[in-house]
């Protein structure tokens, strides 16, 4: 159960960053995905800004796939001065859940935040954080109603066509990454987990999963078409998950 509020500047984030990213295989048959750029700057930069811009400081970096790029790219960013970030190859077939235990010492006895690296929102990490503290839960989850990606066709009861609504929000929610969790979440995982499947599920059925709502922004790098559309955000100059100065 969450005990005093913990500042973000010592709360670790745990960034997931080992996966292959099969589905973008125009770019990360040379390099990880987590390195996919998006306006000159690699995604999991875009992913550590968001965070950094709302006060957190320490970042650690499950890599896998492709490691001592993600080492190489951590060292040699020009990073500020107080921003710590730090990278653990968790293995490369590891799954997510596993990657995220293999981080249990880097963490200890500290609440913190887990993310993945392809996904950037203009999340509210306090309200988040905040959500979390109140529920008193083991885990707090974001959830979002992305866009579809085809219009939709009203229909009438008579079987008539009203109209047509371009990409609308889904009606449901799905997981949106950024995660807070107590110490007790490294029970719920094992070395071979899914973090989306089982461990979730378990908490979900003991009562100890929270949903934070976000309606703002939130886009997920998953395939070429998508690192095609953050980069037209990027360049229109107010992309909208860049939630520091410029």
């Amino acid at each position: 159960m969450p005990g005093a509020m913990q500042s973000a500047s010592a709360t670790p984030v745990l960034i997931l960053c080992g996966g292959r990213g099969t589905r973008l295989q125009e770019q990360t048959a040379s390099i990880p995905k987590p390195l996919v750029e998006i306006g000159g700057l690699p995604i999991v930069w875009h992913v550590i800004q968001i965070y950094a811009a709302q006060g957190f400081r320490e970042f650690v970096l499950a890599t896998g796939y492709r490691s001592e790029m993600m080492e190489q790219f951590a060292a040699e960013h020009d990073w500020p001065p107080d921003v710590r970030v730090k990278c653990v190859d968790t293995g490369l077939d590891t799954p997510t859940g596993g990657r995220i235990l293999a981080l249990r010492d880097e963490v200890g006895d500290r609440r913190f935040c887990a993310t993945y690296a392809d996904g950037v929102a203009d999340v509210s990490l306090s309200a988040l954080v905040e959500r979390h503290h109140e529920g008193g839960a083991v885990a707090t989850m974001t959830v979002v109603r992305p866009e579809l990606q085809f219009g939709v066709t009203e229909i009438d009861a008579d079987g008539r066509v009203s109209g047509f609504r371009e990409k609308p929000r889904s009606d449901h929610w799905i997981n949106g990454g950024f995660f807070v969790c107590e110490p007790a979440f490294f029970e719920y995982l094992e070395p071979d987990s899914v973090l989306e499947r089982q461990p979730l599920e378990r908490l979900a059925g003991a009562g100890e999963l929270l949903a934070y709502r976000h309606d703002g922004f939130w886009d997920c790098m998953d395939t070429y078409k998508d690192a095609v559309l953050l980069n037209d955000l990027w360049r229109t100059g107010a992309p909208p998950w860049r939630v520091w100065s410029p």
